[in-house]
């Protein structure tokens, strides 16, 4: 990604995992993993949103760190319908970022895997963040997320995605009441998007109180919907 991004290699239980790590100017905050979309369709770390999503944390001070799953790449291993994909992004981290600040980051069925390592890492981490784009809520079962995490979470979709509808992510959120913000006109991969997708990552997670389909800071670029939870 840039001149400072480092080849790393940490261990899994397929074997070598095949990372990539990039660190911001001065002192990193914490340390974020970010997840690819899904290996049987052609989803590697080199994708254009985990590379933007990757820049962003770079870009607000964190160390980003981003890997091919098993099977993908240089990775050992084959696909594992995201069981053995979970256990690689608990090792990323485990040897990545054994302690300290950590953010949690995935795109489509990336967001799927992250969703179900941040489930275990909650138990016993401080998460400082958590990012989903693109979740894959049509085709898998996504981990809710901790309602005591809401407030650190950004969980952005495509108004027109066409692989994970926009209907599925918001089945997904209304139970937990979860904000998602929805980018007017967005596709699955944000093409043409990938400036406010970044700044989108870059600005801080604000806290705001539940209120359903209340679209806040109204613009043509992105609107944030609270979903209506019906008991």
């Amino acid at each position: 990604m840039n001149l400072q991004t480092q080849k790393v290699s940490p261990q899994g239980e397929a074997g070598v995992i095949e990372a990539l790590r990039d660190e911001p100017e001065g002192v990193s905050r914490g340390v974020a993993v970010v997840a690819h979309p899904h290996p049987l369709f052609g989803g590697t770390m080199d994708n254009k949103v985990v590379q933007t999503l990757a820049r962003a944390f770079v870009q607000s001070g964190w160390t980003a760190v981003r890997f091919n799953f098993r099977g993908v790449g240089a990775s050992t291993g084959a696909y594992d319908a995201g069981v053995g994909e979970t256990r690689d992004f608990l090792r990323v981290v485990e040897q990545m970022a054994p302690s300290g600040s950590l953010a949690i980051a995935g795109f489509s069925f990336g967001s799927f895997v992250a969703s179900h390592a941040l489930a275990e890492l909650h138990t016993h981490r401080a998460i400082e963040k958590v990012v989903f784009v693109g979740t894959a809520a049509q085709r898998f079962t996504v981990a809710p997320i901790a309602s005591e995490l809401h407030d650190k979470t950004l969980v952005v979709h495509g108004e027109q995605d066409d692989t994970v509808s926009l209907a599925s992510v918001m089945d997904w959120a209304r139970p937990q009441r979860l904000p998602v913000t929805v980018v007017p006109g967005g596709g699955h991969f944000f093409h043409g998007q990938f400036p406010l997708l970044k700044s989108l990552v870059v600005r801080p997670v604000q806290p705001c109180p539940f209120r359903p389909l209340l679209p806040i800071l109204p613009s043509t670029h992105f609107l944030l919907f609270y979903p209506q939870h019906h008991p």
